[in-house]
């Protein structure tokens, strides 16, 4: 009969965790009150005149082209994609907010510097080597346990940073069997520290499979933005969670039933009525942020898709946000209303976005936003009146 070494079973536990997926760090944080937020980053440049078309500007079907599609009108300009009917109905519920022409401070066309800034909170690409949100649970530290939670295959760059926190994505590994478990369990009864982080992994493992199982049988990102209302439901745990969404980078045949502007689009819609609904009671207290690096062209290229561009959109819903209308101050879609002749022309900084959500949801002040969160931000101000 063989042995299980001290050694041995350490390698397994933390074999456990890699395989399942597993938070790494304590699953258990004090409350930081009923506020809640969660980072989506759209990552690839979403075509915000697809997700969000301006269809009562005069130059938009001539500009789109085929891409100039039916949506679902929020208001006498602009209108929501058809494939985002549970948002459409957020938005007539006064919990989801669109805003247009909107972009970082960046203005080149590069995935990974613009990503890049986006996260830092710096004002260039690679300004520092940690990010906004992270500076920002730094700047309100929890006295134990992880301050937010990232939902993907890594950490993000806008959650790296001194304060702690934990991470999770859906395995596709068998999870281990209740007998092994058990018996690690009983080789750990007499060790205090590895008790809890053993009991600690079953309880996350517990908690992302849900009554359904995270990730049987679902969408990998509508998986994670279950997971983060789990977790962000739990009344003693983190309130800070990031979901990365890769795949809107659509050069190509961004139009059809099988499209991947299509399919990325219903991913969205299904994932937010899956993070409002995991979130049970929390979502009435919770803003989700959904952004991208940048926007793209104006004009379809020759493939039927769109190249990397300048402003985009940006989506904000949950309960604790002022929803149901479009907040832009529209530039149009002339000739000479274009940034260099054929990007949407950015009118309002993404940062003054971010900073109102960390006043509303972590009570943050602008003197920390302005120096630590977004260093040199002076200039931009806080939208007003978004969050309840």
């Amino acid at each position: 009969m063989s042995m299980t070494t001290r050694r041995e079973a350490l390698q397994i536990l933390g074999g456990i965790a890699a395989l399942g997926g597993l938070p790494r760090l304590a699953f258990a944080a004090p409350s930081q009150g009923e506020r809640r937020l969660v980072f989506v980053f759209l990552r690839g440049g979403m075509d915000a005149l697809s997700a969000v078309p301006a269809y009562g500007d005069p130059q938009f079907a001539a500009r789109r082209g085929a891409l100039a599609v039916e949506s679902l009108k929020l208001d006498g300009t602009f209108g929501l994609s058809a494939h985002l009917g549970e948002m459409y109905k957020l938005y007539g519920a006064g919990e989801l907010a669109v805003l247009h022409a909107v972009a970082s401070p960046y203005r080149g066309r590069s995935h990974f510097d613009g990503q890049n800034l986006v996260e830092n909170g710096t004002a260039k690409p690679f300004g520092r080597d940690t990010g906004w949100l992270n500076a920002a649970l730094a700047a309100k530290p929890s006295s134990a346990g992880p301050a937010a939670f990232a939902l993907g295959q890594s950490i993000p760059l806008v959650l790296r940073g001194p304060a702690q926190v934990g991470s999770w994505s859906p395995s596709r590994m068998p999870v281990p069997e209740a007998a092994l478990l058990e018996r690690l369990g009983e080789l750990y009864r007499g060790d205090a520290l590895l008790a809890q982080s053993f009991a600690t992994a079953l309880e996350a493992q517990k908690i992302m499979e849900g009554r359904d199982g995270v990730g049987g049988g679902q969408q990998p990102v509508v998986a994670l933005a279950r997971a983060a209302g789990e977790i962000l439901g739990k009344r003693d745990g983190p309130r800070v969670a990031s979901i990365d969404f890769g795949g809107w980078d659509t050069h190509i045949g961004q139009l059809g039933e099988y499209g991947p502007l299509t399919r990325n689009l219903r991913l969205l819609d299904r994932s937010v009525a899956t993070l409002k609904e995991s979130l049970g009671p929390a979502w009435r207290h919770t803003v989700v942020l959904m952004v991208s690096e940048f926007g793209r062209t104006v004009a379809p290229n020759g493939s039927n898709g769109t190249d990397h561009g300048t402003a985009g959109a940006a989506f904000v819903a949950g309960g604790a946000v002022r929803g149901g209308r479009v907040i832009a101050d529209w530039p149009g879609l002339g000739e000479g209303a274009l940034h260099e002749g054929r990007d949407l022309r950015p009118t309002l900084d993404m940062r003054a976005l971010f900073k109102a959500a960390l006043l509303s949801q972590m009570a943050l002040d602008e003197a920390a936003l302005e120096t630590r969160v977004f260093p040199g931000s002076a200039g931009v101000r806080p939208l007003e009146g978004l969050f309840g």
